[in-house]
């Protein structure tokens, strides 16, 4: 089995039942998050009301594998600052491309902007 790489994007259109919600569903028993775009994703739920603590529970049930943001990491993203600047990718975004990249997973998302980017990478627009 391939392991998946969730953008933000990509489980908040799951959690929400949004199109493309299915392929996230089908690629969520190897799937890996970074903590960076967890955090993405637990302060959109706390936007739309939900507790701090229901929506860790809630995300913590999956099985998707967080993945620590080290020293590393913060390289790989300032190293995609300038491939990515001109479509506007934030933090968040390069944080899961460069997991992506770390891992050779593919990397889920409901950000069409990424495919331009020309990385050497696999990346499925889930709609």
């Amino acid at each position: 089995m391939t392991e998946t790489v969730l953008d933000a994007s990509a489980l908040l259109a799951a959690i929400n039942q949004e199109p493309g919600s299915g392929e996230v569903a089908r690629a969520i028993d190897r799937a890996s998050i970074s903590a960076v775009n967890l955090a993405e994703v637990l302060s959109k739920l706390v936007d739309k009301g939900i507790s701090p603590d229901e929506a860790w529970s809630g995300l913590v049930a999956t099985e998707i594998k967080v993945v620590p943001f080290d020293a590393g990491m913060a390289h790989r993203v300032a190293a995609l600052r300038p491939l990515t600047r001109a479509v506007g990718l934030s933090l968040g975004d390069r944080a899961c491309l460069a997991l992506g990249m770390a891992t050779k997973a593919t990397v889920l998302t409901a950000d069409r902007a990424w495919k331009s980017l020309g990385l050497d990478l696999s990346i499925r627009v889930i709609r």
